[in-house]
């Protein structure tokens, strides 16, 4: 008999500070600074010059020296199903799009950590490159998405493609935007589908939950959660589905195992799987937006 999967713990930091949006691909952090600039069908969405690899090599080494344990300590992180990663090894090295919960300024650093020796690269609102802090963002891997114009979207896609399509690993945040220390999964949008079933490769799911803090953390450090990132097991697109519905399929199902990876059962799913101009549901007293 198959043994059922049990829910990793996932205690809630119930938040209600932060001015979340009233759908839930909002963002509300403010970016302060735009550089101008251009994302169109010229720009170099995945740069392969020398001085890009020299920059992301330099930045590799200073993530494992500095970055990465300073974030864990701050997180408090704790990583859960390497040896989902260890197990299907040899499908990864033909590229992987994987996808979690959007829940810290940091939880890229936490994914890159946790997926490692792989290299991830993820996709990034554009805003965020213009932004105070982009040029560190594109050294670690982010790719903007461009608005608004259609051939500097056809150029992101081809490069995306052919990243992935050479063994790379791409990362996507489906909810759209991030939304800390929050504990429902939000609706997905449709990316990870679209390249999964145009490329035939896997989504490796990730998923954040919570932990209750020690007396210390919450009360000397003011800290709200620690975190867990759990792993799970590769979901492959179904061909015997016809396009339209196999990308539905797969986008349902990537849901369905981020709220598992996130110790939330069916029961207690508030959101949908699918992002329709979803509106927030202020769950647990969480303000409403003025």
């Amino acid at each position: 008999m198959k043994r059922k999967k049990e829910l990793p713990e996932s205690f809630d930091p119930m938040p209600t500070e932060y001015p979340f949006g009233e759908f839930t691909d909002e963002h509300y952090l403010v970016v302060k600074k735009n550089d101008g600039t251009v994302f169109d069908a010229d720009y170099p969405y995945i740069d392969g010059s020398r001085r890009a690899r020299f920059i992301r090599g330099a930045v590799r080494a200073l993530l494992y020296a500095v970055a990465f344990p300073v974030m864990r300590l701050r997180l408090g992180l704790k990583i859960r199903g390497r040896e989902n990663l260890k197990k299907h090894r040899e499908e990864i090295k033909k590229g992987v799009i994987s996808c979690a919960n959007h829940v810290h300024l940091w939880d890229f650093l936490a994914v890159a950590f946790a997926v490692r020796p792989n290299v991830p690269k993820v996709l990034v609102w554009a805003p965020n490159i213009r932004g105070e802090n982009g040029k560190m963002i594109r050294s670690v891997g982010g790719i903007p998405v461009p608005e608004d114009s259609p051939k500097a979207t056809a150029a992101m896609l081809a490069a995306v493609k052919n990243f992935v399509s050479g063994g790379g690993w791409l990362h996507i945040y489906a909810e759209g935007s991030m939304w800390e220390y929050y504990r429902p999964v939000r609706p997905f949008k449709r990316g990870i589908a679209y390249f999964s079933c145009r490329l035939e490769r896997p989504v490796i799911p990730l998923g954040f939950s919570y932990r209750r803090p020690g007396w210390i953390r919450r009360n000397v450090f003011r800290q709200k959660a620690l975190f867990t990132l759990n792993i799970g097991e590769p979901v492959y697109p179904d061909p015997t589905l016809a396009r339209k519905e196999r990308e539905e399929d797969l986008l349902r199902r990537c849901h369905r195992e981020v709220c598992r990876l996130c110790g939330i059962g069916p029961e207690e799913n508030v959101y949908p799987p699918v992002f329709d101009r979803t509106r927030r549901i202020d769950y647990y007293g969480v303000k409403e937006k003025e």
